[in-house]
């Protein structure tokens, strides 16, 4: 499998179509566990800090418990720790990528053939059913409650450590997507639409999520915010600069409005 074009034996995985984990991001992980720091591995596999710091929070965020624990340090190269639950899930991929190997030298001569109603490769349908989105947030949980109206329904996710969140999506999607108390989900959230509040009385009807600010990019009209919450998982917001955006440290609460949660399944 050496020509161009040809199918790769490289392993991506997906949860809820989002195709977040491959071998860049396991190296990164990988590269932390031998050198115990987020920036020298970054600069190891020649990514900048900004970017690994960025593919370790996703990885937090889609899994069920973090996959490293990082100290404060920031570029000058704080520690950081590969948990169990990282080192598992490294062997896991390694061993998964072998099997793929195998198994795509067996697939490739049936993908090349043509589908008798449309011409295609088999191969070209099979890729095109991928999706990505521009949600800045994708973070797992689980279902814990489910209140259905004529049109809409209430979902309750339990994102771990007592950190929940609602959505507002309409009934039909709920039972479309087969949700169901107990099973995980997938919470997609815009940046655009986390706004970032002091601590004032709480709102019954909008999402109230206390975090700390661990990274802000600024921009010439916006800065990126990165709050840390409890579960090992991050929230990023985009916030105009003329709403003075918080600094590193800073303990806020971010608000997301149940309608803006757009919910996904594995």
């Amino acid at each position: 499998m050496s020509t161009e074009g040809d199918l790769s034996a490289s392993l991506v995985l997906k949860r809820g179509g989002l195709a977040r984990v491959g071998l860049e991001r396991i190296a990164l992980v990988e590269a932390i566990a031998g050198l115990g720091s987020i920036s020298a591995a970054a600069r190891q596999l020649g990514l900048s800090y900004k970017g690994a710091w960025d593919g370790v929070q996703a990885l937090n965020n889609l899994f069920d418990a973090p996959l490293v624990v990082a100290n404060a340090g920031g570029k000058a190269g704080g520690a950081a720790v590969v948990t169990p639950r990282g080192l598992a899930v490294i062997r896991a991929f390694r061993d998964v990528e072998r099997e793929i190997g195998a198994a795509l030298s067996r697939l490739e001569t049936g993908l090349a053939a043509a589908e008798p109603n449309t011409g295609q490769g088999l191969g070209d349908l099979f890729w095109s059913l991928g999706l990505r989105t521009s949600a800045r947030n994708a973070l797992r949980g689980v279902v814990t409650a489910i209140d259905d109206g004529e049109v809409t329904a209430r979902v309750d996710l339990d994102l771990g450590e007592g950190v929940e969140i609602v959505s507002v999506i309409t009934r039909r999607s709920r039972e479309e997507l087969g949700l169901a108390v107990g099973k995980p989900a997938l919470a997609l959230i815009k940046s655009s639409f986390v706004v970032l509040v002091g601590d004032g009385p709480p709102d019954d009807g909008v999402n109230r999520l206390a975090g700390t600010v661990v990274d802000r990019e600024d921009g010439h009209e916006v800065s990126e915010v990165t709050l840390s919450l409890s579960a090992g998982k991050t929230l990023v917001a985009t916030v105009p600069n003329s709403a003075r955006p918080p600094a590193v440290g800073d303990h806020v609460v971010a608000t997301v409005a149940p309608s803006n949660v757009i919910l996904a399944i594995d």
